[in-house]
């Protein structure tokens, strides 16, 4: 089989990929993205079936396309993000190689470029963009006993409420996920307790505008680095249902069990952390402070704003807050599901370059490794906060694309 070359091989055919190839395209750079299922593969296979969109159509897209099936201030459903960016891979006539999977990658002994081990066999490249994105493998904490008796599934491995088998259900995670989960299998009438972690719990929207509107104005998806301890704070948000504010005393209204942090499981007694109330504080705290700081923003520019006082209210404790249950009987509650929205892990072991530390961290600056000719796109803070969100790749993208079309940038041959 004959050797490829490539000037630049991009492994991942989802978001970040497709904005790679549209500004490689457009400085002429020679390009070739691999991908080993199809393209927007997780949207495809790793998503319940009613999912839509956090952010509403107007936000969440690159630039220079549009949702064609969804109003700007929709949510697209998980159907229509793939059609989006299967439209827009044809629109820039993309390179994209589908159903190929890049084993390794090493860098050439003189330094030259890289030897990309392949599926369909060998490609040479000056440079690699891995741009396979942050969700990569799922986590399952081993806290549950396979002696325990009940179904454990991730979030991703979760379809809809007539999956899951009769019994109560626990979903382990609050985040956009776990709550969007959750609140699906209550509206079906299923018995469910819900494990909340820290969390950030911004407002769908406030006096008129999106949460993901406040957030640009404010400044903080330009953020460049997290807060202090809050580097993998998850975000309670949904686009479900028209869009909402998550609201975790409203789901206890409606009979939702909340508890803390899932610790640990010995004899099917299930162990929580006596930290629900300070979680679901920390998530108000985080709520408010969008609110005020909108606030000053109008004031402080004279915007002519409808006032929303009411959104101000935080109503009273539940009865699950204010006593919280520390520990819970798998068998006598009758949960026979757990849902673990618990996140992923990153997974680079494909990419055999000295450019991570020792904990496994790709080490980059703006996703520009410290290996040349080894770039990085799509991941969580690359650049700014809203780096892993669409519109966030994109530019970020465009910053590698110039990086890698600036003949000093790259390596000697």
């Amino acid at each position: 089989m004959a050797i490829e070359h490539v000037n630049t091989l991009v492994v991942g055919g989802g978001q970040a990929g497709l904005a790679m190839s549209e500004h490689l395209g457009k400085l002429d750079v020679e390009h070739l993205i691999l991908e080993r299922d199809r393209i927007a593969e997780r949207w495809r296979t790793a998503r319940w079936d009613s999912l839509v969109a956090n952010g509403p159509a107007w936000h969440d897209r690159f630039p220079t396309k549009e949702f064609a099936d969804t109003s700007p201030d929709g949510f697209p459903t998980k159907n229509g993000v793939v059609s989006y960016f299967e439209e827009f891979a044809e629109q820039i006539n993309a390179p994209v190689r589908c159903g190929v999977s890049v084993n390794s990658v090493h860098q050439k002994p003189d330094g030259s470029g890289f030897e990309v081990e392949t599926s369909q066999g060998l490609v040479v490249a000056r440079n690699v963009v891995a741009a396979t994105g942050p969700f990569q493998t799922p986590v399952i904490p081993s806290i549950i006993p396979e002696e325990a008796n009940v179904t454990q599934i991730h979030s991703t491995g979760y379809r809809n409420p007539k999956q899951i088998t009769e019994g109560a259900v626990l979903v382990v995670g609050a985040g956009s996920s776990g709550s969007q989960i959750a609140d699906e299998l209550l509206r079906a009438g299923r018995e469910v307790y819900l494990s909340v972690g820290p969390h950030d719990r911004p407002p769908r929207s406030y006096r008129g505008k999106d949460f993901v509107w406040w957030l640009g104005v404010l400044g903080k998806w330009q953020m460049k680095t997290p807060p202090a301890g809050r580097e993998h704070v998850t975000i309670a948000v949904s686009g479900a249902h028209g869009g909402s504010t998550v609201d975790f005393r409203e789901f206890a209204s409606r009979g939702m069990t909340l508890v803390g942090m899932t610790q640990d499981c010995k004899d099917g007694l299930l162990s929580f952390a006596p930290d629900l109330a300070g979680n679901i504080a920390e998530g108000d705290a985080n709520y408010l402070s969008v609110l005020e700081e909108g606030d000053v923003y109008i004031e402080k520019n004279k915007l002519d704003m409808p006032l929303e006082e009411e959104a101000k209210v935080i109503g009273p404790d539940p009865e699950c807050v204010t006593n919280p249950i520390l520990e819970l009987d798998l068998g006598k509650a009758g949960i026979k599901t757990i849902i673990w929205a618990t996140g992923f892990v990153q997974d680079f072991s494909w990419l055999k370059v000295d450019t991570f530390d020792e904990n496994g961290k790709p080490q980059h600056e703006r996703g520009v490794s410290n290996v040349p000719g080894i770039y990085f796109l799509g991941l969580p803070w690359l650049s700014m906060r809203g780096s892993s969100f669409i519109w966030g790749v994109w530019e970020d993208a465009k910053f590698l694309a110039n990086h890698i079309a600036t003949p000093k940038a790259w390596p000697k041959d």
